[in-house]
């Protein structure tokens, strides 16, 4: 059956809403890691165990809202033929709330054992932190505009791009400078781990990205 334009358009304004609606949820979780490293920066147990709470909860709420994209593109069916790409978008950009609890994990690991990170790392740590919350931002920014047409959607899309490289580099360099440090080995193993997982985040930013250029041409 030929559905009237108008149909196709309103369930792809009902799967896109779905989707932002989960980036929303995955922006708020990304956003306190920044406030988590400050936090561990410090030391200040306290404040980052209630951090690593929210995060936790937030997670379990992207998790939510992930499940249901899935059930409205369910619901909307073969009417859509571009669900697999929203399916796609939600799937990518999940993950790195999923990366941001890991992040917050091991970070507070460190603290309770009271194992100490150089000022410089933490420094460093702080600036990678901020650097994938930007390209985060950058996607948010990009699904905004997803429904204003290819040229626009690409545009943004490059400056996730450009936040991924930014995040490239601070995270090669610091790579470096912990496996040069002298920092005991459980604590070089959890940083390393928390870097991978940082530079992680971005990728699926990126790797978003390129899913709305793709949903661009099709909305």
């Amino acid at each position: 059956m030929v559905l009237p334009a108008e149909t196709e358009q309103r369930v792809k304004r009902r799967a896109l809403r779905a989707c932002q609606d989960n980036l929303r949820k995955v922006v708020d979780v990304t956003r306190k890691i920044p406030r988590l490293v400050e936090q561990f920066s410090k030391g200040e147990k306290e404040q980052a165990r209630q951090l690593f709470s929210e995060i936790r909860k937030g997670e379990e709420e992207v998790l939510k809202a992930r499940r249901m994209v899935s059930q409205e593109l369910a619901e909307i069916g073969a009417i859509l033929i571009s669900r697999e790409d929203f399916l796609r978008f939600t799937n990518l950009s999940s993950e790195i709330a999923d990366f941001s609890e890991g992040i917050a994990y091991y970070l507070i690991e460190i603290l309770e054992h009271n194992w100490k990170v150089p000022d410089d790392i933490r420094k460093e740590l702080l600036n990678l932190s901020e650097a994938v919350f930007d390209a985060v931002l950058k996607l948010r920014e990009t699904m905004m505009v997803l429904s204003y047409g290819p040229a626009k959607t690409l545009e943004k899309a490059k400056d996730v791009e450009i936040a991924e490289r930014t995040v490239d580099e601070i995270y090669r360099a610091l790579s470096i400078k912990v496996i040069s440090s002298k920092l005991d080995l459980p604590v070089l193993l959890l940083m390393r781990d928390i870097l991978q997982l940082l530079e992680n985040s971005a990728d699926k930013a990126e790797d978003a990205a390129d899913t709305v250029r793709t949903l661009s041409f099709i909305m």
